[in-house]
Formats: C-alpha cells, structure tokens, sequence
C-alpha cells in the first residue's frame, strides 16, 4: 500500500513539473507570437477555444450550475474576472510590451503570486497567517525590483516599456492570487474539471463583452494561418490542458510539493528564453531570480503549516 501510495505522489509530483514547464513554454515562445492582434481579443480567443473544445466531451455539466448558490456563483464569476480576465490580460500585455526582451522576468515575476493570495486569503477568508509572512513576503517583493531592474535605479526614458510590463506582470500576480482565494469556495462544491468548464466559459463571456465594446469584435479577419496554430496548441496543451494537468497532480501531492515542482515553471522559462531567444539574466538577476523563489518557497511552506495547524484547532 505505501508503495502504491509513493508511485501516486511521484507521478502526481512528475505531471505537476509538466504543467509548469507548458506554462513556461507558453509564456516565452507561444503567446507572444501572438502579438499581432489586440490583447483582449488574444485572450477572449485563447479562451473561447478551449471552452468550445470542452463542450464536445463536457457539455452534461451545465446542470451543475443550479446546485450553486449566489456565494459561490459569485466566487466562480470572480474566478472568470480576476484569474481569466483581468490577470490574463495583464501578462499577455507585459509579454507584448517587452517585445521579445525580458520575458523571462515577467514570468518570473508572477511568482509573486502567492504573496497576494496568502494575505487576500486572510483578509477575506480570515485564514491565520504566520508570523514570518510578513519578512518572506518583503524579501520576495524587493528581489522582483532587482530581478527587474539589476543592480542599477531604472532609467524612465529607456525603461519605460520594462516599467509598465513590470507593473502588468504584478497586477497579474495580484489578479491570479484573488483568483486562487474565491476558487477555494468553488472547488469546494465542484470537481475541478466542472469548476474549469465554467471557469473558461465565464471568462469567454466577459470576454466577449469588452471585445465588442472596444470594436475588436472584427478582428477575426486579422488572425492569421500561424495565429490560428498557436491558439490550438495553446488550447490544447499550455492552456485548459495544462490546468487539467495541474489539478490532477494537486490532488495526489501536498501543498509544499506542489510548490516545489510549480518552480518548473519560472526556470523553464528561463531555458526557453536562452535556447530560443538568446536572452540570459546578469548575474545580479540571477541571484535575485533565486533569493525571490526561496522567499516564495518559504512562504508557502509557513502557510502550510499555520493552515495546518489552523483545521487542527
């Protein structure tokens, strides 16, 4: 029995590291090619397509809705608005404004996530926090700036496109934290497959709505051949794929695991930007790449036991 149970940690453990490093892919080599288009029609499409897909095999589960109540309705339309709207939006612009330059720093910069969605998560759901949270969260969030801008203070004028996408790539972490603090409530009324059907087709219906109140409706016309093969990879594997991936394995291992194998992620995104770009972080970066993963890591490793501790009482 606890061999078996080791083989389902291990193989929970190995599709975690896969997730990440599509999600690593995604971010360096597919969704800026994407950069052609208007960035809520990009991400309107790369949701769309994916929900249209899921409908074929999915469709049984929209009765499923009912059994919701207006709190958790309300926590799966904050899902679709912060993690697949607005955070979504976020990163797909940063990506697009460093122009090939500097992707693996916005990448790398939305593992700040949990420092937003560990404190929006006592904020709103009154989880107790450890009393090193506050130290780890100050380390991660002072090595993004000198992850970002080296050793040196950032010159606005020449800066300026690395400023902004910076900014995006936080708002991002802020957006995908919220995210991850009302999809508690959701998960624990559906399945994580449902949760995510209705996650993508809520999303795609806000979506649709700020594309066609913004006139990028017809854009349609302007995506091209190679647009078009990069939306059905992304939805295939880097997308809905990958978050099926993610969620399969989060079930077989625990929290601190997860976060270890989810640091595929930000270094395979580092590898891709190298091998495909030929972009390498100073050494200055690279130290701080490493100095806000361990913060990140230590983090969550507090939480884990203070939530632990938490249920116990």
């Amino acid at each position: 029995m606890e061999s078996k149970a080791n083989k389902q940690v291990i193989l929970g453990a190995v599709v975690i590291g896969i997730s990440a490093m599509f999600w690593g892919f995604d971010g360096i080599v597919l969704t800026p090619r994407l950069f052609n288009l208007p960035v809520p029609f990009v991400v309107f499409i790369l949701h769309l397509v994916p929900f249209l897909l899921m409908n074929f095999f999915l469709y049984n589960r929209y009765p499923l809705i009912k059994t919701l109540n207006k709190t958790e309705l309300f926590s799966l339309i904050m899902v679709a608005t912060f993690g697949g709207s607005i955070g979504t939006m976020a990163i797909v612009k940063a990506l697009f404004l460093v122009n090939f330059q500097s992707l693996s720093i916005v990448v790398l910069l939305q593992k700040l996530q949990p420092v937003f969605a560990i404190s929006l998560a006592a904020l709103f759901l009154k989880e107790r926090l450890r009393r090193n949270f506050l130290l780890w969260a100050i380390i991660a969030l002072f090595a993004g700036y000198f992850l970002t801008f080296g050793a040196s203070l950032p010159k606005v004028q020449e800066d300026m496109n690395t400023i902004y996408a910076s900014l995006f790539a936080v708002l991002a972490a802020f957006s995908f934290g919220s995210s991850t603090v009302f999809s508690k409530k959701v998960l624990g009324k559906l399945d994580f497959i449902t949760a995510t059907f209705f996650r993508y087709g809520f999303t795609a219906t806000i979506m649709f709505v700020v594309v066609t109140s913004m006139g990028f409706l017809g854009e349609f016309k302007n995506v091209t051949p190679q647009n078009w093969m990069i939306i059905f990879i992304i939805a295939m594997t880097t997308g809905s794929g990958a978050i099926f991936l993610y969620y399969f394995g989060l079930k077989k291992v625990k929290a601190i695991i997860a976060t270890i194998m989810e640091l595929f992620f930000p270094m395979s995104a580092i590898l891709f930007d190298y091998f495909i770009n030929g972009h390498v972080l100073s050494p200055v970066q690279w130290i701080s790449a490493a100095v806000m993963i361990f913060a990140i890591i230590n983090l969550n490793a507090d939480n884990s036991k203070a939530l632990k501790r938490f249920r116990k009482s």
